[in-house]
């Protein structure tokens, strides 16, 4: 396997793809198990933990910054700025490198302290999805169910946050979307995710294109899917009464 760099006749350097194709079909015969079962295992599994970890923070962020208090809606404005007016990676450095001399006793693996670093990113921006997909809701929904006699607490848990779901979900679904793109910040600290395996296979091959061109076929071939998939449901819960109407026109038919 060659890299794909030529030689001119006048010793300038060039580069060469007739081997572009091959090189890929060899890559992937030699190292489908490193990108695929290591590399995209570890991505999606970083992924998921972000995501789920994330969303349930974000809800206490976002019921924080709705609270009568003025002391939990100062501090969850805070975080809420912090966290977005700052580099993710920037984040991560501070996750990996300071708060485990800071916490020594908590003796978490580097694998976990990228984790939470990617969660607590996804929370700040979590929290303002819920937030407005709950302020979305009409105020009148709120004065009927307090009139009806129902507490502030089963007020949001039985009316609000069922109507707010269907605001709520499709910006989850985007917003794992882009978590998955962005967990590619974890090969700075060699977690063995889809870029790690890019980069160990560039030292291995000496080839740079190839790998980078492979790795991003596997995440076009996650987020592609996923974003029509989110698109359909979002159109579908922006008008939920379409699919009966099209499956009542259908039995008549």
């Amino acid at each position: 396997m060659w890299a794909n760099v030529g030689i001119g006749p006048y010793g300038e350097l060039f580069m060469d793809y007739s081997q572009f194709i091959p090189n890929i079909i060899e890559i992937l015969e030699k190292y489908w198990r490193l990108f695929l079962l290591e590399g995209l295992k570890n991505t999606l599994i970083l992924n998921c933990i972000s995501v789920t970890l994330g969303t349930v923070l974000g809800a206490f962020v976002a019921l924080m910054r709705m609270s009568k208090l003025w002391i939990l809606r100062f501090l969850s404005s805070l975080y809420t700025e912090v966290i977005r007016g700052t580099p993710i990676l920037l984040q991560l450095y501070i996750f990996y490198f300071v708060l485990p001399g800071l916490l020594p006793f908590l003796k978490l693996s580097q694998f976990l302290w990228v984790s939470i670093a990617l969660c607590v990113n996804s929370a700040a921006y979590v929290s303002e999805v819920i937030r407005s997909g709950i302020q979305a809701v009409d105020k009148g929904q709120t004065e009927a169910a307090r009139s009806l006699g129902l507490s502030q607490g089963q007020t949001m848990a039985r009316i609000i946050l069922p109507q707010a779901v269907r605001n709520i979900l499709p910006a989850l679904g985007n917003e794992f979307i882009m978590m998955l793109k962005e967990t590619s910040l974890a090969s700075t600290f060699f977690l063995y995710d889809l870029m790690t395996v890019c980069n160990v296979v560039k030292g291995a091959e000496y080839l740079t294109l190839e790998p980078m061109t492979i790795v991003a076929l596997i995440y076009l071939a996650i987020t592609f899917p996923l974003s029509k998939l989110v698109g359909h449901f979002e159109k579908k819960m922006a008008n939920p009464n379409s699919y009966r109407s099209h499956k009542k026109k259908e039995a008549k038919v």
